[in-house]
């Protein structure tokens, strides 16, 4: 079972834009971002599953998922936040769950 650990995070004003790491102890086919806003369900965000994306609604347009094979590592960059984009956000695969990196959109 592979160890997720993300990075990241932190205090943005809307516009701006932040690149989210998540760096796995071993090389995954599959990783996804998710994201939980307090009082909110959790929603999808984006996942990579060998060469394809995938990415939510909410995000489409925005957010840019991508891989360094090299460096086990899964990126989400994130463009033109917004106040709405703001929660924990965390990458998980089938079998294991970071802990997560807080993005707060504020000005």
């Amino acid at each position: 079972q592979e160890q997720l650990v993300e990075s990241g995070g932190g205090l943005v004003q809307p516009g701006g834009s932040l690149r989210l790491s998540c760096v796995s102890s071993g090389s995954t086919f599959s990783i996804s971002w998710w994201r939980q806003a307090p009082g909110k369900e959790r929603e999808f965000v984006a996942r990579i599953y060998g060469e394809s994306l995938l990415y939510g609604d909410m995000v489409k347009g925005r957010f840019t998922i991508s891989r360094d094979r090299a460096k086990n590592t899964v990126y989400l960059q994130m463009n033109s936040l917004n106040d709405e984009d703001t929660a924990s956000y965390w990458c998980e695969t089938l079998n294991s769950r970071g802990r997560g990196t807080q993005v707060t959109v504020s000005s």
